[in-house]
């Protein structure tokens, strides 16, 4: 499965539309147009397609668990 798919899954389980992704990346202060986030959901065949990175996918996920639960607190010491 590759991150393409996995990020297509999280998408459709989750309810999220482009402008959320788009959002959830900010958070981690990781910018995406909506073009490039739209190749990324493209047919592997269409010669627009974008593999996903690593990193992109990484960067989702981080700003999936802000988006989620809020952001980590700080430490009061």
């Amino acid at each position: 499965m590759s991150n393409n798919d996995i990020l297509k899954k999280l998408r459709v389980a989750l309810h999220l539309r482009n402008d959320d992704i788009i959002e959830i990346l900010a958070l981690v202060d990781f910018r995406i147009t909506a073009t490039e986030l739209g190749a990324l959901f493209r047919a592997d065949d269409h010669p627009n397609f974008k593999p996903c990175g690593d990193q992109i996918l990484r960067n989702f996920l981080n700003g999936l668990i802000i988006y989620k639960r809020g952001a980590k607190p700080e430490d009061s010491k």
